[in-house]
């Protein structure tokens, strides 16, 4: 059983094509209760978004039918400090300056393959009052 305080529970979406990524990610944040909603692309996560309320986005960049770059800006309209954890196997040249541009809500970016441990450190950066709660 967790030892995390209801405050420091997240509400999730987590846009990713790769089915294996997905659920490791699900996994290790629900093992620490978070809740998790999974969507295979960023289509599918824009739907997801018109009708669950989430605390953090964590996406893939490279998705069939929308893409990572385009859901953030697309997420950051309706909401512009959303906090967004990027996980990709692939930055194209500039790519990280590109996302670090747009300056409207915090954003992490992690390098696949990655560690579970990264994945906590890269949330509690762009969810403060998260960080220090994942040492459960």
């Amino acid at each position: 059983m967790s030892s995390l305080a209801p405050a420091s529970k997240l509400r999730v979406l987590v846009a990713e094509d790769e089915h294996l990524a997905a659920l490791v990610v699900e996994d290790a944040l629900a093992e620490r209760g978070h809740q998790v909603v999974l969507a295979r692309d960023g289509q599918e996560a824009l739907d997801i978004a018109e009708s669950y309320a989430f605390d953090v986005l964590v996406t893939d960049l490279a998705m069939p039918r929308v893409t990572g770059w385009e859901l953030i800006p697309l997420l950051r309209a309706r909401r512009t400090d959303l906090p967004v954890v990027v996980m990709t196997g692939y930055l194209p040249p500039g790519g990280g300056q590109i996302l670090f541009a747009d300056k409207r809500g915090p954003l992490a970016l992690l390098h696949k393959p990655f560690g579970i441990g990264q994945l906590f450190a890269a949330l509690g950066r762009v969810v403060p009052e998260h960080a220090g709660h994942e040492h459960a």
